[in-house]
């Protein structure tokens, strides 16, 4: 059968589909545990979260659901070294933005403080909670923390966009690995080059991966139906993760707008853009990513840039003017069908069935 893989017998899952793991307060307990019930791995993006909001989220999730699940963190959770930017960096980068507040009536935001990493304290955090799957982006936890984690059981998933990144998470001894394609939504997790060479296309880095890396692969970024996870599966990935398509459906954490969005022509172009949070990912396309096409070196570095537009960001979901904010999304959204989770996760399990039973005939 072809939900029986290296991934779903070492997750112990009927069916070897992990949801997207969102930041930004994008997930969602319900979302988590409805794609776990279903028989596949849901996934809850942490990175944002204070040690004891991650406590407290991984004690909900438990009491939603007795399967497992992954809680997901960001290794390198910041592009400053110090934390901080010059006073001139900031001011190029309120020169270049006023307009967009200014057209929404509201001020400029002071400088941000210095931001420290997070990363070690919600380690601690999860190595407390003991999650059943540990997944990570932007970087490979130190072997100590691996090792920890390989103690409590807990299996740990990293994320490659390129085949260099996929062996270097072999050699430090992850269980499984995320092939991350260009295709996908949301930022770009590269960590060994700058984001600009991970561009591969996730069927490409998928066999790339394949040919020299043992470990079992999970392909992501473009999958979003039981054609999407076939296709995968036959080029040899040992699962799938799908995020668009679950972020679009009513149990996610994203707003009633975002997911009309997903469904609406507006995805059926999406570009990659630093405007937002100053790293590389991938919205859907709007007036913003067009007017700031060359202007990415006065942004600020994440998680600045992150902090200094969550001001315009509130003004313009009070205004309603969506052309100035991101809406996550990965290439394959015109595709997306299905509002609800459980439904989905039917027809992908219903669908992938179906397409490998006429194989055999």
């Amino acid at each position: 059968m072809w939900h029986r893989t290296s991934v779903s017998e070492m997750l112990g899952i009927d069916y070897p589909v992990m949801q997207g793991p969102f930041g930004g307060n994008l997930s969602s307990v319900q979302l988590v545990s409805a794609v776990s019930d279903a028989g596949g791995v849901g996934g809850y993006g942490a990175y944002t979260l204070e040690p004891q909001e991650i406590i407290n989220i991984d004690n909900q999730i438990k009491a939603a659901t007795n399967k497992p699940y992954n809680i997901n963190l960001w290794v390198s959770d910041t592009d400053t070294p110090d934390g901080t930017v010059s006073d001139e960096q900031f001011r190029r980068a309120g020169a270049l933005f006023k307009p967009y507040f200014d057209e929404l009536g509201i001020a400029l935001p002071q400088k941000p403080g210095p931001f420290t990493s997070r990363f070690e304290n919600q380690v601690e955090a999860l190595l407390h909670q003991r999650p059943p799957v540990f997944s990570f982006v932007f970087g490979i936890p130190s072997a100590d923390i691996l090792e920890q984690f390989r103690k409590l059981g807990t299996a740990t998933v990293g994320a490659a966009t390129t085949l260099d990144e996929a062996i270097a998470l072999e050699a430090a001894g992850v269980d499984m690995i995320v092939a991350s394609g260009f295709e996908a939504g949301g930022h770009r997790p590269s960590f060994l080059k700058k984001e600009e060479s991970s561009l591969t296309g996730t069927f490409v880095l998928l066999q790339l991966i394949k040919e020299k890396v043992k470990l079992p692969v999970i392909a992501a970024g473009g999958i979003a139906n039981a054609k999407g996870v076939a296709a995968a599966l036959a080029l040899g990935a040992d699962g799938v993760q799908i995020g668009t398509a679950f972020l679009a459906t009513e149990e996610s954490n994203a707003t009633a707008i975002h997911r009309q969005m997903l469904f609406s022509d507006a995805a059926r172009h999406t570009t990659l853009s630093r405007a937002f949070t100053g790293r590389l990912g991938r919205v859907l396309a709007n007036r913003l990513t067009d007017d700031l096409l060359t202007q990415e070196r006065e942004f600020l570095p994440f998680p600045l840039q992150s902090q200094f537009m969550s001001h315009l960001r509130k003004g313009v979901l009070e205004q309603e003017k969506w052309d100035m904010t991101q809406f996550w999304s990965g290439q394959i959204a015109p595709v997306l069908k299905h509002k609800k989770a459980t439904e989905l996760m039917k027809d992908i399990v219903d669908g992938t069935t179906s397409y490998f039973d006429r194989l055999r005939k």
